[in-house]
């Protein structure tokens, strides 16, 4: 059987900041009540002239760019993301075009915020059955576009961007430990989208496009997902939550955090955050997040990580990763 591991990272960010300041003169809040309620200060926000495939082939650029790999050696590309640039094909089809890799296959993850763990997961599944070596996983979100921008609830919360790995098979290690994945579908109508929105002349101020959330179910649901998701994944892989030495989980709400972190017993200094700065990147955020751990020095050869997210659906999913991306090949 295969391992696989995380060989390169790379992110992309929309140049437009969007801030509280800003949002104040758009809806009926103030920068005091979001950074109180949310613990995010701004966001980015995508431009005209992008799209959630453009956003996704720059972070695969860098992710490649890291491993030191050529497109023409991708067997396959997944794209997660909840805002494709069409119905069909799949935005990886696109990613898959624009960044060379003529012989990957191509399919799109739909699994909300948890998206990127599940596609990471994916990857990780067809590298150990044998079917493919070298696998582009990206998560990129336009998920400002179905936002609906008279309603301060929503409006404050999310922004766009775009965070990418490679995968690579190997003979004698892998950095997966162990991984949960889950999805209540009894909740789905807490928490979605319409209709597609990832291209801007998909919207056009049409409600058809809007996210629709009941934010304190989902907010219970959260914490929730949090805690029980990172308990049962740090369990299977033999680990107490003392073992972990990075907590990565979804930049949904400061609050929903330090709920979860509480209830876990995590010290502050073990868990990342660019929530302040980016907002909820939806399936972008753990992705996102991640390369800003690797790029920021938090992780160092053979740390052990927690990767964990929820999201519509109602969708939970979560990884422990050792962290090795130079172990030998």
């Amino acid at each position: 059987m295969l391992h696989a591991r995380i060989t390169g990272w790379g992110k992309y960010l929309p140049q437009r900041v969007l801030t509280n300041k800003d949002l104040e003169k758009m809806v009926d809040t103030s920068d005091e009540w979001i950074v109180n309620r949310t613990g995010i200060r701004e966001r980015r926000i995508v431009g005209d002239d992008e799209a959630t495939s453009t956003m996704a082939v720059a972070a695969g650029q860098g992710a490649l760019e890291v491993a030191g790999l050529s497109p023409s050696l991708i067997d396959m590309v997944i794209v997660a993301t909840n805002s494709p640039d069409r119905i069909m094909p799949a935005s990886a089809a696109l990613v898959q075009h624009a960044l060379g890799a003529r012989k990957a296959a191509a399919f799109d993850v739909v699994g909300a915020c948890s998206g990127f763990i599940y596609a990471l997961v994916t990857a990780y599944q067809f590298i150990a059955a044998g079917a493919y070596r070298n696998i582009l996983v990206v998560a990129s979100e336009a998920i400002s576009r179905a936002v609906n921008w008279d309603d301060r609830s929503t409006s404050v919360l999310f922004g766009d961007g775009a965070g990418a790995v490679l995968v690579q098979a190997n003979e004698h290690t892998t950095d997966m430990l162990s991984f949960v994945l889950g999805n209540d579908g009894s909740g789905a109508d807490l928490l979605y989208i319409p209709h597609p929105c990832g291209m801007p002349t998909n919207v056009n101020n049409d409600r058809r496009y809007y996210m629709i959330m009941e934010g304190r179910a989902v907010f219970r649901f959260a914490v929730t997902a949090l805690v029980e998701a990172s308990r049962q994944v740090i369990d299977a892989a033999g680990l107490n939550v003392a073992d972990i030495d990075l907590f990565i989980p979804h930049q949904a709400n400061s609050r929903i955090t330090q709920a979860a972190i509480k209830a876990l017993d995590i010290p502050n200094d073990k868990v990342f955050v660019n929530l302040d700065r980016y907002g909820n990147l939806s399936a972008a955020s753990p992705a996102v997040a991640l390369c800003e751990a690797v790029e920021q020095r938090r992780l160092k050869e053979g740390d052990l990580m927690v990767l964990v997210a929820f999201g519509a659906g109602l969708s939970w999913a979560a990884m422990v990763l050792r962290w090795q991306p130079s172990s030998f090949s």
